[in-house]
């Protein structure tokens, strides 16, 4: 057995298989990925690294399955997907997923073949455990699929609780211990206990106010995209034989240095490595922004970037075109037992259409341009995005949300 301090959990014990997996080339890549991404430009302490989320993940899925009296072969299987579950994960984290995921069709929990192969398959039939099984179980398959990946995973458990830690924002706090106590299967279904809505509550409340101050931060939001751009350009260039594939088994240092050596690249990844960043030339809430654009794919986001540049009389690689999804709420269908019957939280709870509306009221599109030409670019943009917002309104806001944010980081 080893036991490894941990900055959230105190101690965390590592047996059995998670053991041997433990120091596999796989899970220690993870140690130069950093969790948040770009976000540590915004909160310099956001420095934690998937890795230790990782161990974080194995040792609530332990209690986890300790109070739900599950042991023996399935356990370990549950050990080894908490373990594992992000070792698909790119440069970055989420950053460049939808980059990468346009290329490859897959995403980060899409681990098939990787835990097939190589040390991590080794071990895992080592201890007599199916790599495609575990492979399920961290996409969120299976009734014990759901402890991994899921409305009530041991996963948002961990990282809502490490992120505020490190970023030192109050939000994300929730009792933790509590939720792992009160977790129950009932018809196959993971679900809290009687008298527990407030906890699931809890986990709703903070994701809703993570979000805006730290996960879509508007500073995260544009080094996060100007990164993207970085890896597209990347990835298009006649200097590298670099494919979306190899990307994402990159870590951070790999990525930096491959952006930083390729001349198409190297202008955004001094911007990045000086923060240097791009501005704000439009920041429009979703009632201003026509659907047809919400909607839009990455090819029409492309078209209305190359419009907006020749609109404003800038090149094209100075605009970016920022659209978030439309706002959701997965913890919303969270399941909790009341009065003997299972319920989602979004029938139960009237926070959640507060937290709702609140969501809702944070969306912004953006549209981010080096400060040299970002009047010109939110010129043109609100004209070619047909946005429904007067061109001064956005110098004026833009400029008092610009001096908040400045008080704000700086």
């Amino acid at each position: 057995m080893t036991t490894i301090k941990d900055s959230v959990h105190d101690h965390i014990r590592i047996d059995g298989v998670a053991r041997d997996l433990l120091d596999t080339p796989e899970m220690q890549r993870l140690r130069n990925i950093r969790q948040l991404g770009t976000v540590s430009l915004v909160y310099p302490s956001a420095n934690h690294t998937r890795f230790e989320h990782s161990l974080g993940v194995y040792h609530l899925a332990c209690e986890a399955l300790e109070y739900l009296g599950i042991d023996g072969t399935q356990a370990e299987r549950v050990h080894a997907a908490a373990l594992l579950h992000d070792v698909g994960h790119g440069p970055f984290s989420h950053n460049l997923e939808s980059l990468t995921h346009r290329r490859t069709g897959r995403y980060h929990d899409d681990v098939h073949e990787l835990l097939t192969d190589g040390a991590v398959g080794d071990a895992l039939r080592d201890h007599d455990l199916e790599p495609a099984a575990i492979a399920d179980l961290v996409a969120g398959e299976g009734r014990f699929g759901q402890l991994v990946s899921g409305e009530l995973d041991v996963d948002r458990m961990d990282y809502l609780v490490r992120d505020a830690h490190h970023t030192g924002v109050p939000y994300g706090t929730i009792d933790h211990g509590r939720l792992i106590r009160e977790l129950t299967f009932v018809g196959g279904e993971l679900v809290l206990d009687e008298g527990n809505v407030q906890s699931a509550e809890s986990l709703l409340v903070a994701r809703a106010l993570m979000n805006p101050t730290v996960y879509s931060h508007s500073v995260a939001r544009i080094s996060k995209a100007m990164l993207r751009r970085a890896a597209e350009r990347l990835l298009e260039s006649p200097h590298t034989d670099l494919d979306a594939g190899r990307l994402q088994r990159m870590d951070d240092h790999d990525l930096i240095a491959a952006l930083r050596g390729c001349p198409s690249t190297s202008e955004f990844t001094r911007r990045l490595d000086h923060r240097e960043l791009f501005k704000r030339a439009v920041w429009a809430e979703i009632d201003d922004v026509p659907g047809g654009i919400i909607e839009a794919d990455h090819e029409a986001i492309r078209a209305f970037e190359r419009e907006i540049a020749a609109d404003a009389g800038v090149d094209p690689e100075c605009v970016i075109l920022d659209v978030p999804a439309r706002p959701s709420m997965k913890e919303s269908t969270t399941r909790v037992m009341v009065n003997g019957d299972v319920r989602q939280l979004g029938q139960q709870s009237p926070l959640v259409e507060a937290l709702r509306a609140a969501q809702y009221s944070q969306w912004r599109l953006g549209i981010y341009s080096p400060e040299s030409d970002r009047d010109r670019v939110g010129r043109a943009a609100v004209d070619v995005l047909d946005l429904d917002i007067d061109g001064a309104l956005v110098s004026e806001v833009r400029d008092g949300l610009d001096t908040t944010l400045d008080q704000f980081v700086d």
